[in-house]
């Protein structure tokens, strides 16, 4: 029982902390261009080529 009174808080205020991040993220802008890192993947670059 002793445990459970350390580790449900503990557990509870992680998860806080992670949404919080979550959420810090989302302001940051790092969602915004999914696809775009994913499509430039597969084209070549044409100034390194010439």
């Amino acid at each position: 029982m002793n445990a459970l009174a350390l580790l449900v808080p503990l557990a509870l205020g992680l998860g806080m902390l992670a949404l919080l991040f979550f959420g810090w993220t989302l302001g940051n802008g790092q969602y915004d261009d999914p696809e775009g890192a994913a499509s430039r993947i597969l084209f070549d670059d044409p100034k390194e080529n010439s």
